[in-house]
């Protein structure tokens, strides 16, 4: 890809300030009803959801996917095996780490509240913007997503 020239980058503080505006809005609002209708917020919905289609993943890879410290993904891992949703199992190739996985009451409480997400989801995005729009900014995030993932932009340092 082609490097842009100054001039053609005025728009783009812009555009980071609506991202950044609308994810953190559409989060604390999702946060809001998972909240009401599960007692948990979007972060443990976040986990909770990777664990289930990542089952006996390891602290590490949590850490990741969401770009956050090993630290922080083993304390988060920590409160959701305290609630009785996860469980630590002995990786049996490496002593070092841990497989990560639901328990039954983990995986009811992520199908529940997937159902809640994603009506919020639809309420909150499918009201302003049509299907093609959703798409077409979908694919556009992803290709950034994945370019910045790449050349490992953003990860956490410790």
């Amino acid at each position: 890809m082609a490097s842009k020239s100054s001039e053609d980058m005025t728009d783009l503080p812009r555009f980071f300030d609506d991202l950044v505006r609308c994810e953190t809005r559409l989060y604390n609002a999702l946060n809001d009803r998972l909240r009401e209708e599960h007692g948990i917020v979007t972060s443990q919905f976040e986990f909770l959801c990777y664990l289930r289609d990542h089952p006996g993943a390891r602290v590490a890879d949590v850490a990741a996917e969401f770009a956050i410290g090993v630290g922080a993904t083993s304390k988060s891992f920590d409160r959701l095996e305290q609630r009785g949703w996860a469980v630590r199992q002995p990786n049996p190739s490496d002593r070092r780490s841990s497989l990560l996985s639901l328990t039954d009451d983990g995986r009811h409480l992520v199908d529940a509240a997937q159902r809640t997400f994603t009506q919020g989801l639809a309420e909150l995005i499918g009201d302003t913007l049509d299907d093609s729009t959703v798409t077409a900014v979908a694919q556009a995030l992803a290709r950034l997503r994945s370019a910045l993932e790449h050349r490992r932009i953003g990860m956490p340092t410790g």
